[in-house]
């Protein structure tokens, strides 16, 4: 009986919030063998010419354009992201008290610009096959601090236009196959570019993505709880793409909390011997052999409709969503049918560039507890 509670609040422990969770846990987590292959100066030319890469080739491969995205959406518009199903992650608000509070606005910085993007398909005209993609920055305040977790965001967020006869598992796996031709090509690209970053002969990313379900994985190990298992699978392995983010599995737990009103997370699917399972979008998730645990580069998914969209709102208790503009455009058909996600631009230069830390290649702050831990072990973090 003890060992089920603790296995129980292992798990609901584990859907509190990204990060590590303590900084006594961080400690045990940092590598302590680090030896940095680019110094920062060579780290910034890296970076630079990896995220020019990486954006022409998404562009190319996904048929998509870049355009401007949103620092600060109208709280009264619905179209902030809340990350996860309760609103425990809020956004930095503020009052814009704009002509003596004659004409105020209530501003949030963007947690993530996962909705906006879907009402810019239509802004911009984009038509089924074509898509977007932006520079988002973004503020998280309520993310532990550690080493591949920041209060500040930096993503490819992209969107695409869908048919209905789109809406299924295997459109979803060719899109995601070719974001992963990208993210593979840039480690070559990077490692010719810069040869430096062979002189430890790490891993090189596998040329294939394996595919599995939440529920298959919580099949194989159903005392773990989710990181824990995303690190067990990773072992077998080393780059996977986790189907159904956010439906209720066997143990009563989500592999992890989703928003209800973006990723299609209800959609009944099989796998490919028959069996069902839910889910029409997933996590890209990779073995880091500088950090040696789970490395998250991607969150994305086919999008809601009008359909999944109130079932999902039914099923976490929010259908009050449904006054927002941005839910009465997808309610009502105004707003095109999509496939869309964002890419982790720290999270995929901390892998290329074989870092142990965020703060290695994006600016932002840290508490002295962290930046201290991370100098004794030769980890300097820019500021």
């Amino acid at each position: 009986m003890a060992k089920l509670k603790n296995e129980v609040l292992d798990k609901k422990a584990d859907l509190a919030g990204p990060g590590i969770g303590s900084y006594e846990e961080l400690e045990k987590v940092l590598p302590t063998d680090y030896v940095p292959l680019l110094d920062p100066k060579e780290t910034q030319r890296a970076i630079t010419a990896v995220k020019r890469y990486i954006e022409d080739g998404l562009c190319r491969e996904l048929n998509l354009m870049r355009v401007e995205v949103p620092l600060i959406v109208d709280a009264e518009s619905g179209v902030n992201d809340y990350l996860d199903r309760d609103g425990s992650r809020g956004p930095v608000t503020f009052h814009i008290a704009n002509d003596h509070d004659a004409h105020p606005i209530d501003g949030q910085v963007v947690q993530a610009a996962t909705k906006w993007k879907r009402i810019a398909l239509q802004q911009f005209g984009m038509k089924p096959g074509e898509g977007l993609v932006t520079d988002m920055r973004a503020v998280r305040k309520d993310y532990f601090l550690d080493h591949d977790h920041s209060a500040y965001v930096d993503q490819w967020d992209w969107e695409k236009v869908i048919t209905a006869d789109e809406r299924n598992l295997d459109f979803l796996t060719r899109t995601v196959e070719g974001i992963w031709k990208v993210l593979k090509g840039a480690e070559d690209f990077a490692l010719d570019a810069f040869p430096d970053l062979e002189k430890k002969r790490l891993p090189r990313l596998p040329e294939k993505l394996a595919f599995l379900h939440a529920e298959e994985i919580l099949d194989r190990f159903p005392d773990l709880p989710r990181k824990a298992r995303e690190n067990a699978i990773l072992k077998d392995h080393p780059a996977v793409f986790i189907y159904g983010i956010g439906w209720t599995l066997k143990d009563v737990y989500p592999h992890e909390m989703r928003a209800a009103d973006y990723d299609d997370w209800v959609t009944q699917t099989h796998t490919q011997d028959g069996r069902v399972m839910h889910g029409l979008n997933g996590d890209i998730l990779v073995w880091n052999p500088v950090t040696r645990r789970r490395h998250e580069l991607s969150s994305m998914g086919v999008r809601v409709n009008a359909e999944t969209l109130k079932k999902q709102l039914e099923l976490t208790h929010q259908l009050h969503f449904l006054k927002y503009p941005y839910h009465q455009g997808i309610a009502n058909g105004t707003l095109p049918l999509s496939i869309g996600g964002g890419i982790g631009q720290s999270r995929v230069l901390m892998l290329l560039l074989r870092k142990a830390h965020l703060g290695e290649v994006s600016v932002t702050v840290w508490p002295k507890v962290l930046k201290e831990m991370c100098a004794k072990r030769n980890i300097h973090v820019i500021e």
